[in-house]
């Protein structure tokens, strides 16, 4: 009996196994597009895999890529567009994980307006946030209407997509989430219409992916990162109204029908494989930004994204 105490005693007394850290910065505040992200960390699915992830959201959504290529944190979650650009401007980066797998963007105007099609914006105003990408964007999906972006007035209304489409400032905007802002204007009471940018001549991308520095990353650490919010993924499908309950109950401010709304349309959007991705989809859109005058050459896609398992899995 006395061996048995002490044996005891000294399990009682061995620390556990220290959980490997990580820092992942989001690309803006919490909401329901890093579901995820909060469901592995409430539901203990980052710790089954021996990590513990510090989630930050940034004080100024354009950094975070940047802090994870200068080694300032492990993993950002990022955007497909931005990447292809951030590479060419010589960022040590690469997407290793996929979060939301298809666009959110979409050209938003109003239901009840007189813009019926993106043919009738000739001659009108179109207000935008980020400059760059969004401009190729908008000039393909004009493009197939036989409108170009010389035919237009682009005005930048910063981060006020639907207030100023709603006050009438500007005729449409690019850069809207259909998760969000579509609701956000029929619970305000002025309903909008999108056009998807997918459906109008734009390559289908990612529109949230993770992104690591390749030469300072730990693949391994990566890759449980990706099993758990695989696991994560697979829970929030399999319980939306379980893990909705359990992502918005994280914070109050998240408990509102927007949010309601916002995670109902992104629930069906997120990456089932995260780490897993289409080479064809990164290929078309490099060469898409390039047809675009965004960038001076085409990579090859293993100098834009990676799968981190696939070492794991030939061993």
């Amino acid at each position: 009996m006395k061996h048995f105490i002490a044996a005891v005693a000294l399990m009682a007394a061995t620390p556990a196994m220290a959980a490997d850290k990580m820092t992942l910065l989001l690309d803006w505040f919490i909401n329901p597009d890093h579901g995820p992200i909060i469901v592995a960390a409430e539901n203990g699915y980052f710790e089954e895999q021996g990590l513990e992830v510090e989630i930050v959201a940034p004080a100024d959504p354009s950094m975070p890529p940047r802090l994870v290529a200068a080694g300032q944190a492990d993993l950002a979650v990022s955007y497909q567009p931005q990447l292809h650009l951030q590479i060419h401007e010589g960022l040590p980066l690469k997407r290793v994980g996929t979060l939301v797998a298809t666009p959110l963007n979409c050209l938003l105007v109003l239901e009840d307006g007189p813009i019926k099609s993106p043919a009738d914006l000739k001659g009108k105003k179109v207000g935008f946030s980020v400059a760059g990408v969004e401009e190729a964007v908008l000039g393909a999906v004009l493009g197939k209407y036989g409108v170009t972006t010389d035919d237009i007035e682009l005005v930048n209304v910063n981060f006020s997509l639907s207030p100023s489409l709603m006050s009438g400032q500007v005729d449409a905007v690019i850069g809207a989430y259909r998760n969000f802002e579509l609701n956000q204007m029929d619970i305000e009471g002025h309903p909008g219409t999108c056009f998807y940018i997918e459906e109008e001549g734009v390559p289908s991308y990612d529109e949230l992916i993770y992104v690591a520095n390749p030469e300072t990353m730990d693949a391994d650490k990566v890759a449980r990162f990706m099993a758990a919010t695989e696991k994560a993924t697979q829970y929030i499908v399999n319980n939306p109204q379980k893990s909705w309950d359990i992502f918005s109950g994280t914070s109050v401010e998240l408990q509102d029908e927007l949010n309601k709304r916002a995670w109902a349309d992104t629930l069906p959007r997120f990456a089932l494989r995260p780490a897993g991705y289409d080479a064809g989809r990164y290929v078309r859109f490099e060469q898409f930004l390039h047809d675009s005058g965004m960038i001076p050459s085409i990579n090859p896609v293993e100098a834009i994204t990676i799968d981190v398992t696939a070492p794991a899995m030939s061993q």
